[in-house]
């Protein structure tokens, strides 16, 4: 086995336990060796995120562990990401993400923002507690692919329907893909409000590499 394979090979499994220190290292002896960002990322490092998301599915994993291996995957990519830009690679698209209106529970969404990154999208994180119109003024400037609306509380999931008939009254509801997510939605739910698809978590939302098919996996594509 070549040092390189070993480099796939560690970073998958540091990844996979998320251990931080050894992924940022690993990521930049694979650059000292003349390893290309694109073969560290999609052969190494979405293979161990995506390996975290098939165990939090069968309940091997929860979302602590979700969150250090995203966490140290994120210090990879901030090694890569500029590396990759200078390449000319084009995002696979934009996602506008945030939690909504009355929330200001993040950890979901942090999560889904760093898978996101990592399969390739270029990603305007609003943050929490985000009004309908500060996602209409998203829409209008970043012009995304899919908007994805986050809600941990059921008392704040009305804000989906706010936010998608905001982005309606503007004219911009046909342009954009609508994902929405977070642990009380329900694909019902999903499909009362008109959103495009559903996601209960972070490993749902990234499940699939391009929109509009989001959060395929555990809910699904609605339309």
């Amino acid at each position: 086995m070549s040092r390189q394979e070993e480099i796939r090979a560690e970073l998958f499994e540091h990844t996979l336990n998320g251990h931080a220190p050894e992924v940022k290292a690993l990521t930049e002896e694979a650059l000292t060796l003349g390893m290309d960002p694109m073969d560290i990322l999609f052969k190494a490092l979405i293979p161990s995120l995506e390996e975290v998301g098939r165990r939090f599915e069968k309940g091997d994993f929860f979302v602590p562990e979700m969150l250090i291996a995203a966490r140290a995957m994120q210090g990879a990519l901030v090694i890569l990401r500029p590396l990759i830009a200078e390449t000319g690679a084009k995002p696979v698209g934009r996602y506008v993400i945030g939690t909504v209106k009355g929330d200001i529970h993040d950890i979901g969404k942090n999560l889904c923002v760093i898978m996101l990154e990592g399969a390739g999208f270029e990603v305007f994180d609003l943050g929490v507690n985000t009004p309908p119109e500060k996602f209409v003024e998203a829409v209008q400037k970043h012009e995304p692919d899919v908007v994805g609306f986050s809600a941990f509380l059921t008392t704040t999931m009305p804000m989906f329907k706010a936010n998608i008939e905001a982005l309606t009254k503007a004219g911009l509801r046909d342009k954009v893909h609508i994902a929405v997510g977070g642990a009380p939605v329900t694909v019902e739910y999903a499909k009362h409000v008109g959103a495009d698809s559903y996601a209960p978590d972070a490993q749902g939302l990234s499940s699939d590499g391009n929109p509009p098919h989001l959060a395929r996996s555990r809910g699904g594509h609605l339309r």
